[in-house]
């Protein structure tokens, strides 16, 4: 099962995914600094979904036994930054691991 949560969740199954995390798992789904500096300055949604997909297009062909084994866990917590509910990068990761048959089961 997938979820999502902030940075600050500390449970089982925990998977930072941002660009300044330091797992090595993590790392692999995370955006680039180059993504994150461009969306805050101009705040495109559209462009950096377009960049995260073919990003993660990338990594699916680079670790798919990776995401295979992510896709394995009874749990994985994807964790950012972001706030609850606004436009981040842990819910299309959740979303792209959903069409690849996890089953998302929301913010917690």
């Amino acid at each position: 099962m997938i979820y999502t949560s902030r940075y600050n969740y500390s449970g089982d199954g925990r998977l930072d995914i941002t660009v300044k995390g330091n797992d090595p798992i993590g790392k692999i789904f995370a955006p680039t600094w180059n993504m994150v500096f461009k969306f805050k300055q101009n705040n495109n949604k559209t462009s950096y979904t377009e960049r995260y997909h073919k990003l993660m297009l990338q990594s699916y062909k680079k670790y798919k036994s990776v995401w295979e084994d992510i896709l394995s866990k009874d749990k994985v917590v994807l964790v950012c930054f972001c706030p609850k509910n606004s436009f981040c990068h842990r819910y299309l990761l959740a979303d792209y691991l959903q069409k690849l048959g996890g089953k998302y089961c929301g913010e917690i």
